[in-house]
């Protein structure tokens, strides 16, 4: 249930980004970024899954959250770091908001 979710998440996430893109630069830059959304998150998801396994065992600590629902929790939060600074639009002084 956790990790459908998140999926649930990711998947939203992508088409918001990829309307923005549309709208704002070009439907190449649109699929660009989507690309680089699937990417990330696969790869992510490995590594975080190697940490998963460092941490605890396949069981996890309950029915709904075992070690893959670990690793795509500490997956989300790293994005949303990583997402919050790749996608900061620049102010006029040439900083973030």
């Amino acid at each position: 249930m956790i990790t459908a979710f998140i999926f649930f998440i990711h998947f939203i996430f992508a088409i918001l980004v990829f309307t923005k893109k549309w709208q704002e630069e070009s439907i190449t830059q649109a699929w660009m970024n989507v690309g680089l959304i699937i990417i990330l998150f696969s790869v992510g998801w490995t590594i975080t899954g190697m940490i998963a396994k460092l941490i605890m065992n396949q069981e996890g600590l309950g029915v709904y959250f075992d070690r893959d629902t670990f690793s795509l929790i500490l997956l989300t939060i790293i994005e949303f770091f990583f997402y919050k600074f790749y996608y900061q639009t620049p102010t006029e002084d040439g900083k973030g908001k």
